[in-house]
């Protein structure tokens, strides 16, 4: 297809392919898979489609406004006790399912969502309250890195938790005709992707609600890194902040277009983006340069280095019963030996599993040689300390 860009073609499996063809809705729709995607819910996880007249709720996906943050800090990371530090992250720190923050905290968003043009997010005010500042699981975390100059970082991935879920889970009932509230079946990985009419009412009240629950996922990661900050007794002295979860209405090729990215990182010349490879090797931070490949990739690169093994493979088959995890089968990794590997990189982990292991993943340099021409390396960051939800927490609002 001509409207199509592929990014790593040779990394990714045709059924991925397939889904994103599936996503456009008119012969006039533009799409791009970014290196590190793989199949996902309705629409490819690395999937971005232009369109001109839709608004699709599966390519924001469930987790509404995922994204990254890092900052740099003033400190350096030799000076720092990483240990002591990831104990204090975990403990003042909530992972997990529907885990509320330790100590709660007042913001700006609560005003809004009271007054929230879409008004059953009113009616989510104790669950945001509760969430803001927590991390969730899956592939959700807080790290510490080293740059190449020995400057400490911290960088965090995680979205709109349980208010961006439960958004999505109603328009999901709206769109099949029930009221916000109702419980409906969500659908597979193989359902088409519901798209809303741009110029509609419900497709309007999408927009709204989406943007403010953008606005709460950007409240909780910057909550989450002053936390950190606070933890170090340091200060930011520089700081990249995006969705890569998210619609926006942008203009390419002379026109505009709603443009909806999931799993993927807004690249335009000169914006700055972070990306995580996975618990053991180094993440970076790159900026978007200007190119022909670029403009015909609606200025999107990687928002990590793409799973290569599903969940269950790695981890084996777990059950949720009675509030705990039950585990039935066992999966490949040996997570036993992934943590003295970490042990011996002298990488600091408090909690994380078998399905976060690296080698459920693609190799980030190896991903990121497919976008060249369109990003530069700014920042090589080694990772000192991961923290995320430990391995018997299933959590809804997962990526």
């Amino acid at each position: 297809m001509e409207n199509l860009t592929i990014f790593g073609e040779s990394l990714i499996d045709e059924k991925t392919v397939e889904q994103i063809k599936r996503c456009a809705s008119s012969p006039h729709d533009r799409m791009t898979l970014t290196a590190d995607a793989h199949y996902g819910y309705g629409h490819p996880i690395g999937g971005v489609v232009a369109y001109r007249d839709k608004i699709s709720l599966s390519g924001v996906g469930f987790d509404i406004a995922c994204g990254n943050k890092a900052v740099q800090t003033n400190i350096r990371a030799d000076d720092v006790d990483v240990e002591k530090v990831m104990d204090a992250v975990f403990k003042q720190i909530g992972f997990g399912i529907g885990r509320p923050n330790p100590q709660p905290i007042d913001h700006p968003v609560f005003d809004h969502i009271s007054k929230a043009d879409f008004k059953p997010q009113r009616d989510m005010m104790s669950l945001a309250m509760q969430q803001l500042g927590t991390v969730g699981s899956g592939n959700h975390f807080i790290d510490l890195f080293e740059d190449e100059n020995g400057l400490l970082w911290i960088g965090v991935h995680f979205g709109s938790r349980g208010f961006g879920h439960k958004t999505t889970t109603g328009f999901i009932a709206l769109s099949k005709g029930k009221t916000f509230t109702d419980h409906v079946p969500e659908g597979g990985m193989d359902a088409p992707p519901i798209l809303f009419d741009a110029g509609s009412a419900l497709g309007q009240d999408y927009l709204v609600a989406m943007r403010l629950a953008g606005e709460y996922a950007y409240a909780g990661r910057d909550v989450v890194v002053d936390k950190v900050l606070s933890i170090l007794g340091a200060q930011a002295t520089y700081s990249v902040h995006n969705h890569h979860n998210f619609l926006w209405e942008e203009e390419h090729f002379g026109e505009k277009w709603f443009v909806v990215r999931k799993g993927a990182t807004p690249a335009f010349p000169g914006q700055d983006g972070f990306i995580g490879a996975n618990m053991a090797d180094e993440s970076v931070v790159v900026r978007g340069v200007d190119s022909p490949l670029s403009r015909q990739g609606l200025y999107s690169t990687v928002h990590g280095a793409g799973r290569v093994m599903s969940r269950t493979q790695a981890a084996g088959k777990k059950r949720w019963k009675n509030g705990q995890v039950k585990f039935i089968s066992k999966g490949v990794v040996d997570w036993p030996e992934v943590k003295k590997d970490m042990k011996k990189k002298k990488i600091v982990l408090r909690g994380g599993g078998p399905d976060e292991a690296p080698m459920c993943y693609k190799k980030l340099k190896q991903v990121l040689e497919f976008h060249a021409g369109t990003i530069e390396v700014l920042h090589r960051l080694r990772p000192l300390g991961v923290a995320m939800a430990a391995p018997d927490v299933i959590d809804p609002y997962k990526d």
